[in-house]
């Protein structure tokens, strides 16, 4: 369980497919903190650690998550958006995030307006997902506040925090990202379906 708010940027440092998983090794200032079988977001899909060397640790996505996710389009050296698994007991300084990507989007739009930056997601709406105005959604791993609502796209304000802070600030038109959509609503929406 995640709360969506980015602890580190990480760098990827390999990538290496066997079959058809794909192993990613990253390198993180909090690679020393982690063990065998944590379970630790990347660009918000919740990944297992698998071995640690150092200032680096290695994670491994299958086929299913491959599918899903925006994972297979990552490259050496790019920046990656990493949260290990809340703590029982901490502030939810964000919102309930699982780190199960519910689909990817397509960045449509950046306009910097003052200090501030606004991004529009367009995303396949046959999937059922939605999102609604002030909705939490979580893009690449950050949990975020829905503004312009629409049937197959949204938009999100970032404050020059977390334009500093997270991979937000490499993002271009085109980028593909992952989506989590929020839980609540999922579950409220498959009660509303089953009546």
């Amino acid at each position: 369980m995640f709360t969506g708010i980015i602890e580190e940027i990480g760098t990827i440092i390999s990538l290496e497919t066997e079959q058809e998983n794909l192993h990613i090794t990253i390198r993180s200032n909090f690679t020393s903190e982690l063990k065998i079988d944590q379970s630790v977001s990347h660009n918000g899909v919740c990944l297992t650690v698998i071995s640690i060397d150092a200032d680096n640790y290695t994670v491994t996505a299958i086929k299913e998550t491959l599918e899903k996710t925006s994972l297979t389009s990552l490259k050496v050296g790019e920046l990656i958006n990493l949260e290990r698994g809340m703590k029982l007991g901490d502030r939810l300084d964000g919102h309930i995030v699982q780190g199960h990507v519910d689909q990817t989007a397509v960045c449509k739009n950046i306009k910097e307006t003052d200090g501030s930056w606004y991004f529009t997601f367009e995303y396949d709406s046959s999937l059922d997902n939605i999102t609604i105005e002030k909705g939490s959604i979580t893009v690449h791993g950050v949990s975020l506040t829905v503004v312009n609502s629409q049937r197959n796209e949204f938009s999100v304000a970032i404050i020059p925090y977390t334009y500093e802070h997270t991979n937000f600030n490499t993002l271009t038109i085109g980028t593909i990202v992952n989506l989590e959509f929020d839980v609540i609503g999922k579950y409220v929406k498959r009660i509303a379906e089953l009546k």
